[in-house]
């Protein structure tokens, strides 16, 4: 049974052994067949991806050549556009430089044939000239022979003049001894008692003639004045602007204060080099202050300031880019005023740095008065007063607006504002008239032209009338004070009152120690005190009052 078991066992070894024999050659030969089959796709394979590559290459190759074709058709057509168009512009410049060439020519010609005419007229000029001079000469003459035979019965008329004065002293010597010997006076005594008698009757007849001659001056002179002033300011109608030394800057809220500073101030600092300004930033809110006496620098800080806050960078670099175009624009803008203004108020030919100079009026004041503005309603009184008055009325005009420029030029600040605006005038060459109109406006030098009293006049009533100037409360009644001691200090005044904000001084005088006539004397003697010592604005009414009051009681 183990036998058969064993010989069973070793069968199925054989068997085994003989299936690992024969599956390995199996496989061997599969494996033979499947790589043999692999070698031959991938070469069919790689056979046929290069036919594809060929193709491929071959489409691309001729694609470029069909584009490099098409563009050199395209450059070709261009080029021929290009050239047909320039060939074209150039027979046009060539037609255009042969019609300059005949027009030279003939311009040529006509100057050529001027000239020969010139020549022409210059030779029948010079024959002119020449008549003229023999004329002359026989005119001359003429003259000559006429003044010798003038000279001649001059001559003869003195000498007949002569005797006969010698005769008129002969006879009043002889009268003036038969009056003598009549009067038992001498001549000496009775030249000193007439002399004597005259002085006091021509005392009486002069106070009494300057009296009646001053009222009717005041009668007629007041109403024609006030006519050509009333009638004036009435013609004329301005806004009139309040500046000071100090401009507010609002923002938004006070975060933005902390960028403008800047680290350590640095911000304030290079804002302030490059304006001349000062920047204050304090606890008032929601605001900036700056100050400064120039209304232009102020501005230019104001807008300067407005920018960089919009922009946003602040540093300072970017503050003196920013100054740097402030100023060129409000520069513009200066100009830009100057000829508006000169336009609207129909003035020509002015020069460009008079022009500038107006613009600049507008960021000045004058005892609070705009000064752009006050100088327009300045012009604007001397055109019409002017034209009231039969004068010149753009010479008036001219001379004032500008009467006022040397407020705003910074060369020989030394020099009174008035001056210098004259020397300004005359160096860019203004009318004789103008310049004298403004050098003499405030009595610094003599009146020469007829305008000058005007321009005066009209500078006196912008500036004094109601609401134009602002005046400082202290230099006010400083005034007023003055004034009243001016007054009080003359003989026989008891009170001094100044009155309608020191326009008018009234004066009480004792009654018994000054007549009428020296009232009037009185009031003259203050006017000229005044006028003499103080300075003001328009003009002080100066009111002598005397009374007399004589008092009984009956008991």
């Amino acid at each position: 049974m183990s036998t058969i078991l064993l010989y069973c066992l070793l069968a199925a070894v054989v068997a085994l052994v003989a299936g690992i024999v024969v599956g390995r050659q199996l496989a061997g030969k599969a494996r033979q067949d499947l790589e043999g089959q692999a070698q031959a796709r991938a070469q069919q394979l790689l056979q046929e991806a290069e036919e594809k590559g060929n193709r491929i290459r071959d489409e691309r190759i001729q694609q470029s050549k069909d584009k490099n074709r098409q563009q050199r058709n395209e450059f070709e057509q261009e080029s021929r556009r290009l050239k047909a168009e320039l060939e074209a512009e150039l027979t046009q410049r060539r037609q255009g430089v042969m019609e300059q060439e005949q027009g030279i020519k003939k311009l040529t010609e006509t100057t050529q044939k001027q000239l020969e005419q010139l020549q022409r007229k210059e030779k029948e000029l010079e024959g002119a000239r020449e008549k003229n001079q023999a004329d002359t000469q026989q005119l001359r003459d003429k003259i000559e022979d006429q003044n010798e035979k003038r000279r001649a019965a001059h001559e003869a008329l003195v000498a007949e003049l002569k005797q006969k004065e010698e005769e008129a002293d002969n006879q009043l010597q002889t009268v003036q001894r038969q009056l003598e010997t009549v009067a038992n006076l001498t001549a000496a005594e009775a030249r000193e008692q007439l002399v004597e008698s005259l002085k006091n009757e021509a005392q009486l007849q002069a106070s009494s003639f300057i009296k009646d001659t001053v009222a009717q001056a005041k009668l007629t002179a007041t109403k024609d004045a006030k006519k050509i002033v009333l009638e004036t300011i009435q013609r004329t109608a301005s806004e009139h602007a309040i500046e000071n030394c100090v401009s507010v800057f609002n923002i938004e809220s006070d975060d933005i204060k902390g960028k403008i500073i800047g680290r350590e101030g640095r911000n304030i600092r290079a804002l302030e080099a490059a304006t001349g300004v000062e920047v204050i930033v304090d606890d008032t809110p929601e605001a900036i202050i700056i100050s400064g006496f120039d209304p232009v620098r102020r501005e230019i800080a104001r807008l300067s300031l407005h920018l960089l806050v919009k922009d946003g960078r602040i540093h300072p670099a970017r503050v003196e880019e920013i100054v740097a175009k402030t100023t060129k624009k409000i520069e513009e803008e200066i100009i830009e005023i100057g000829e508006k203004t000169i336009i609207d108020l129909g003035i020509h030919g002015l020069h460009p740095e008079l022009v500038r100079m107006v613009g600049r009026m507008r960021f000045r004041s004058s005892y609070g008065q705009n000064l752009l503005q006050h100088s327009r309603e300045v012009a604007n009184l001397c055109a019409t007063m002017a034209a009231e008055m039969g004068l010149d009325v753009k010479k008036a005009k001219r001379a004032g607006l500008l009467h006022d420029i040397g407020k705003v030029s910074t060369e020989e600040p030394e020099l009174p504002h008035a001056i210098l605006g004259m020397e300004m005038a005359k160096k860019y060459k203004e009318h004789p008239d103008v310049v004298n109109a403004i050098g003499a406006h405030h009595d610094e030098m003599e009146m020469t032209a007829m305008i000058s009293p005007l321009v005066q006049a009209c500078d006196a009533i912008s500036g004094s009338r109601p609401g134009a100037r602002r005046e400082m409360m202290e230099s006010y009644i400083k005034r007023l004070k003055q004034l009243e001691e001016t007054a009080s200090a003359f003989k026989g005044v008891n009170q001094c009152f100044a009155i309608q904000a020191g326009r008018e001084l009234r004066v009480m005088v004792d009654a018994e120690n000054v007549t009428d006539e020296r009232a009037a004397e009185l009031s003259f003697e203050i006017s000229q005190k005044i006028e003499k010592e103080m300075q003001y604005p328009g003009q002080i009414k100066i009111t002598v009052i005397r009374e007399m009051r004589a008092v009984a009681y009956a008991k």
